[in-house]
Order: C-alpha cells, then sequence, then structure tokens
C-alpha cells in the first residue's frame, strides 16, 4: 500500500453532509520538478471545462490542444462512493469502485471481470496489501476478508471476536491489518471501541487496544509507517501508536478536525489543519515545519506522489511542496484565473498530474503539468450527477469515477 495514503473508515464527514446538502442525494503525483517557474493557463472553452473532441487522440494520446481527450471506455457501475479516495483502486489490471455488488473491470477493455455481491460495505475503503484486497464484509458478519484482486477470489478471512461488532479495516502492512470495532455492551449497545492488529498471513489476533471513552468508530483516517500506525479522528485527535504492540506513542489535539486523507514521509506525518499545513515527527509528535494559506483559504487533502506533496487550496491554488522541509517547489494559480473546482485528490501518470474534484459544476478531472502546475484540460461528463469524482491509475490509464460511470481516460 502506498505510504502516503491516509485511509478513511466510517462516512459521517462534515465533506459528505455538505456534499448531501447541496447536491440533494442520498449517498453522494505528482512527477514534478525542483524548477520553480509561473503556471500558464491552459483552457479550451467555457470556463475551466474545455469541450471533449469529437473524436479520440490518436494512438490512445491525449490531446496537446487543451481539449480533454474522449475517454476509451465508459461504463455503468453498481458503485456507492461518498467521495472518499480510498473507494476506487486500479490494481493487477483491473479497477475496482465500492459498492454492491463489487464488481472489477478489465482496465484496458472495461469488461467486467469478476463480481462479488455483498463483498463490501459500500463506501468503505478498499484497502491493498501485499497483493490482496482487504474488505469489511458486506455480510455484516463480523469478520474482514482478503480477495485476490484480479480474480475476486477469497484469500484470507479473520474475526476479531464475538464481542466486538462491525470490526473495519483502516490500514494495512505488509504484516498486519488494522481495524477498529465497537465494543459490545451486555444489552447490544456500545459506547466504546478497540483498536486491533490482525496477522495478514494466519488471521489471528495480534494485539488489541481499547480507545479512549468519547473516541468514535467512525471518521477514522490512518497509515503506516514502519513501526508507527498513525491516525486521525473528528474528536480532532492524532495519535501514534506501535504496529508489533498497539501500544500508544503518542497523541495529541490538533487545532482543527481533518477530514480527509493525510500523508506520512519518511519520519513526518503531514497533516492539515485549516489555514495551516502541520507536519509532525513521528517519534514524538513536536512540529518540524508549518505552511500558511492566505488569509480566508483552507487547505484540502494532500498527495504525496514522487517524493513530492501536492495539495489544494480552498483559494484554488496549487501548491507543489518538499515533504521534508515544507518548501515550496511551485505554485500554480492556474485553476484560480479558470475559475474551476478545487482538486482534493491526484495521481500522476508520466509527468502530468490529474485531480479529481468534488462537486460537478466547473470540476470533474483537472490535468496540470506536473512541473509548472499549468492547466492543460478538464474532462467532465456532462452529467450532472452531484456526486464527487475520484480517479486512480494503472499507469497507463486514468480511471476517472463520477456517481456510477466509470471512465477510462488515456494517460
Amino acid at each position: 500500500m502506498s505510504e502516503g495514503l491516509g485511509t478513511t473508515v466510517g462516512r459521517s464527514s462534515r465533506r459528505r453532509i455538505l456534499r448531501l446538502a447541496g447536491g440533494g442525494i442520498t449517498m453522494a503525483a505528482l512527477g514534478a520538478g525542483l524548477t520553480g517557474c509561473e503556471d500558464e493557463l491552459a483552457t479550451g472553452g467555457e470556463g475551466s471545462t474545455p469541450p471533449p473532441r469529437s473524436a479520440s487522440p490518436e494512438d490512445g494520446k491525449a490531446p496537446e490542444d487543451g481539449r480533454a481527450p474522449e475517454p476509451l471506455w465508459t461504463k455503468s457501475t453498481s458503485a456507492q462512493t461518498y467521495g472518499d479516495n480510498d473507494e476506487l483502486v486500479a490494481v493487477d489490471g483491473v479497477v475496482i469502485a465500492s459498492g454492491d455488488p463489487l464488481a472489477a473491470f478489465d482496465g484496458a477493455t472495461g469488461e467486467e471481470r469478476w463480481s462479488l455481491p455483498g463483498g463490501a460495505v459500500p463506501g468503505a475503503p478498499l484497502l491493498l496489501g501485499d497483493g490482496t484486497l482487504y474488505l469489511e464484509s458486506g455480510k455484516y458478519d463480523g469478520s474482514v476478508a482478503g480477495y485476490v484482486p484480479g480474480s475476486g477470489k477469497e484469500a484470507w478471512r479473520s474475526r476479531l471476536g464475538k464481542e466486538y461488532r462491525q470490526p473495519r479495516p483502516v490500514a494495512v502492512d505488509a504484516e498486519q491489518v488494522y481495524v477498529i470495532a465497537e465494543i459490545l455492551e451486555a444489552d447490544g449497545s456500545s459506547h466504546t471501541n478497540v483498536i486491533a492488529a490482525l496477522n495478514s498471513g494466519t488471521g489471528k489476533v495480534a494485539w488489541k487496544e481499547q480507545r479512549d471513552l468519547g473516541t468514535q468508530q467512525n471518521g477514522v483516517h490512518a497509515a503506516v509507517q514502519g513501526r508507527h500506525l498513525v491516525y486521525t479522528d473528528f474528536k480532532n485527535n492524532l495519535t501514534v501508536r506501535d504496529t508489533a504492540t498497539g501500544k500508544q506513542v503518542w497523541t495529541q489535539k490538533t487545532t482543527k478536525t481533518s477530514y480527509g486523507p493525510f500523508v506520512v514521509h519518511q519520519d513526518l506525518v503531514i497533516v492539515p489543519q485549516g489555514q495551516r499545513l502541520q507536519a509532525f515527527a513521528l517519534s514524538d509528535g513536536s512540529e518540524k515545519w508549518s505552511v500558511r494559506a492566505e488569509e480566508f483559504t483552507t487547505f484540502r487533502e494532500p498527495t504525496l506522489l514522487s517524493d513530492v506533496l501536492c495539495i489544494a487550496d480552498s483559494g484554488r491554488t496549487l501548491w507543489a511542496l518538499e515533504p521534508g522541509t515544507g518548501r515550496t517547489i511551485w505554485r500554480s494559480t492556474a485553476l484560480k484565473d479558470a475559475g474551476g473546482q478545487v482538486p482534493r485528490q491526484f495521481v500522476e501518470v508520466g509527468g502530468t498530474l490529474y485531480g479529481a474534484t468534488d462537486l460537478d459544476e466547473r470540476g470533474g478531472v483537472h490535468a496540470f503539468d506536473g512541473k509548472t502546475g499549468a492547466l492543460r484540460w478538464t474532462f467532465n461528463d456532462k452529467s450532472g450527477d452531484h456526486h464527487s469524482w475520484l480517479v486512480a491509475t494503472d499507469g497507463e490509464r486514468v480511471f476517472a469515477l463520477h456517481g456510477k460511470k466509470l471512465h477510462a481516460l488515456p494517460a
């Protein structure tokens, strides 16, 4: 699993509430050089959404004239997503979106490769580790399962215990799957929760630790770096535990609630905190660097790709930063100049940065120059669907999920 990605558990997030209110719906990378040059605006059409080409680009390549490419293929899916980054993955030649049934599509052709009714809880994270796709069971039977991504065959299953309810995977490494579950009371209620590690070879419980009273099972984002399991929650907690024992290394309150993924880089955890982006030492939680956005603007979710930290702010400025120091590599206002939606998730292919936005209007998938942040084009399927866009890549194509429509774009 990529070390830079936090994963999400629970879906009662502030972002989801805002999205539902705005959309009236039920459900809702950077290959950067070290040259700090100004961006250049490249748009094609009204606002930030250039119209698609009338013909597909030659040889499956994206066009160079500022217009978005035609999809290589588009499929209707059973996707039921809430806009979190870990609900769409591309691995082993297939692309998979969270939904019921859970379905995998061939990355090259779009043909369905396998389908798994009740395979996952809709909206739950799709966690990849050591060639296995780990899921909270869609049968709500208290189990966590692992599948071979290319075939959909079950490879692993584990249960935390009957005294726990709804164990939800939050992170995975080469040896363990980390879950959070409700602790059941005698009357069937639950007021506390536990965090535990399951051995990814045997399924046996390696350790389990009760979390503090008042913490919630929902709204947890987590990542693993070496012996450190790092997670945030809706109670403004930033916590680090030892992966071998489960013992808490440190925990501290953050100034703002982190509603989305964070980044772990070497010995740092980097968390957006409203107007500030802060980096803390994994060893003791001390602040190592901080970057401040302009007044009245807030940072979105960060992504670490090719050892460069990419993040957008609500003022529609795109930042490329050195993750170890916070030093600015470049800043681009191309999106602000175009009046486009702010991206919150990024992937990178061949020097192009692809960013997925929240709501549909003036959004979609933006393509940026990875060395300058210049806006190349924006793809939008014009469906009017108010679900957030999600992106994933297999290195040859960029997969864009919007509502129940899955598009494969040439990279």
